[in-house]
C-alpha cells in the first residue's frame, strides 16, 4: 500500500511545530518540513536537532521557492543542516542562481517540476536542461503542477518515462488557475489515475492540500484513490 504524508506548510503556514502536532495526532507517518518562504528556513534549521521526528518514517524539507539576491550561500548553509541528516531537499529550479553550490547535495537534492507561471522546469525537455546542470539530482514530481501544464497528463507520463529513475517523492494536490493548492477534486483524482501505474508503490506521497486537522485523513484517502492503479469510475463531480 502506498504511504501518504503531508507538507507542514499546507497545514499551518509558517508554524511547523503546530503542523507536526497535527500530523502526530492523526498518525500520519510521512512529513515534508516546509521552508517555502525564505524567512522560515533559519528557524526550521535551528530547531531541527530538538524536533521529535521519531514517529515519521520519511522526512524531507522544502527549500525556499525564491531566494533574495546575495543570500544563496546562506540558504545553502542552512540547508546543509538537513543534508547532514540525509534528509531529501526539494528545490524549485527557478530559485537557483549558481548551480555549483547545489550540486554538493548530490542525490539528496530533488528538483520539482514547475507550474505554468514559471519559465523553466515545466516539461521533460525543460527538466532535462536542469539535470544537465545537476547530474546527480533526483526528481520530486508535482502532479498538480503537471496537470496544470497539461491536463491530459501526457507530459507527466513523458517526465516519468525520461526521469522515472530519478523519482524520489511526489507532491499531490489540486492546483487551480491561480497556481494555488486546493483539496483534491474528483477530476484531479481521475487525471492522476492515468499515470498511477508508472509510479513505484514505495514512492512517498506528500500532500500540499490546505485542510484543517479534522480532514487530514480524509485527504490522505483521496490521495490513495488518486494513485490507485484502478481507474475511478465515472460519476458526477
Amino acid at each position: 500500500m502506498r504511504k501518504v504524508g503531508y507538507s507542514t506548510g499546507a497545514l499551518a503556514e509558517g508554524d511547523f511545530r503546530r503542523a507536526l502536532g497535527m500530523l502526530q495526532q492523526a498518525g500520519v507517518a510521512l512529513i515534508e518540513l516546509s521552508a517555502l518562504r525564505q524567512n522560515e528556513l533559519q528557524p526550521l534549521a535551528e530547531a531541527l536537532p530538538d524536533l521529535d521526528l521519531s514517529s515519521f518514517s520519511y522526512v524531507s524539507v522544502h527549500a525556499p521557492s525564491s531566494i533574495e539576491d546575495g543570500t544563496e550561500k546562506d540558504v545553502l548553509a542552512f540547508l546543509n543542516t538537513f543534508a547532514k541528516c540525509e534528509l531529501p531537499i526539494i528545490i524549485h529550479p527557478d530559485a537557483i542562481r549558481d548551480f555549483s553550490g547545489w550540486r554538493n547535495f548530490g542525490s539528496l537534492l530533488l528538483v520539482e517540476n514547475m507550474d505554468v507561471r514559471k519559465r523553466i522546469g515545466r516539461t521533460a525537455v525543460e527538466l532535462s536542461e536542469i539535470f544537465l546542470k545537476l547530474p546527480e539530482a533526483a526528481l520530486c514530481l508535482d502532479l498538480g503542477h503537471a496537470r496544470q501544464v497539461d491536463s491530459t497528463m501526457s507530459e507527466a507520463a513523458l517526465i516519468l518515462s525520461r526521469f522515472g529513475d530519478r523519482l524520489k517523492q511526489l507532491h499531490v494536490s489540486e492546483v487551480n488557475t491561480l497556481s494555488h493548492h486546493e483539496s483534491l477534486s474528483l477530476s484531479a483524482i481521475r487525471a492522476f489515475n492515468k499515470i498511477a501505474r508508472l509510479i513505484p508503490e514505495d514512492c512517498p506521497l506528500i500532500l500540499e492540500t490546505p485542510v484543517g486537522p479534522e480532514d487530514i485523513l480524509k485527504e490522505v484517502d483521496l490521495a490513495l484513490d488518486a494513485l490507485s492503479p484502478q481507474m475511478i469510475q465515472s460519476q458526477p463531480e
